[in-house]
Formats: structure tokens, C-alpha cells, sequence
């Protein structure tokens, strides 16, 4: 994997060994240029997180399909119409892209842990 972009990073800075419990920060910067190579150590598919309008979707198309042959004709078309109104943003979800999180050790010896994918292209 090589560095998409130049990459800056900032903040806290403890040694990977330790359970700091001080409160006394430690603030660091390291600048990495884009191109840098390394090696991906390990890869974690995040789950997609569900909007407000998606759970609503799931949980009315779930009603609909277990309860909807037994409703009265006036509320079953009602919540027919209500997951049809619903249906885009389900779509939506569907099509949209899995992130992933990697563990990546750059040939300089750093380690960029959960980094999101989107920082590096494949070499």
C-alpha cells in the first residue's frame, strides 16, 4: 500500500507498550509524504452504520411482511406506502461501500493503526 496523500499527524503521543495513566499529555507531530510503502497488517470491514430512515424502513417492512396479510385493507395500504416512501434510503444503504480500518506498517518502520482505507492506494 503507498500513501494516497501527504498525511500529518497530531496529538497525544504514548509509547505502544504502555498504560500511561498520567494526565500529563504528550503532544507530537509527524509529517508522512504521500508514496510512502508499507504493508498491511491487518483489515477490518467496518459495518455500515444504519440511519434513522433506514432502521424506520426495516422495522415497518417487518411489520408489513409478518403481520400485513391480517391488517384491515385501509392500514395495511397505509404502511405499504409509508416502506415505499422508505425504500430509497434503504437502497441507498445497500449500494453504499463497506469502510475499512487497516493496521499498516510503513516501510520506515512506522505503524498507522486503524487508519482508514481511503489514506492509501495499492501499490
Amino acid at each position: 500500500m503507498k500513501l494516497a496523500a501527504d498525511l500529518r499527524l497530531a496529538g497525544q503521543v504514548e509509547p505502544a507498550e504502555s498504560t500511561m495513566t498520567s494526565t500529563e499529555a504528550v503532544a507530537g507531530s509527524l509529517s508522512l509524504a504521500a508514496g510512502s510503502e508499507g504493508t498491511v497488517e491487518r483489515a477490518e470491514t467496518l459495518a455500515l452504520e444504519q440511519s434513522r430512515q433506514v432502521r424506520e424502513y426495516l422495522r415497518l417492512k417487518s411489520l408489513l411482511d409478518d403481520f400485513g396479510s391480517h391488517m384491515p385493507p385501509g392500514s395495511r395500504q397505509q404502511l405499504e406506502e409509508q416502506v415505499a416512501a422508505l425504500e430509497a434510503h434503504w437502497i441507498a444503504h445497500l449500494k453504499a461501500e463497506p469502510r475499512m480500518r487497516l493496521r499498516v506498517r510503513l516501510d520506515n518502520g512506522f505503524i498507522l493503526d486503524e487508519a482508514d482505507a481511503t489514506l492509501f492506494t495499492p501499490c
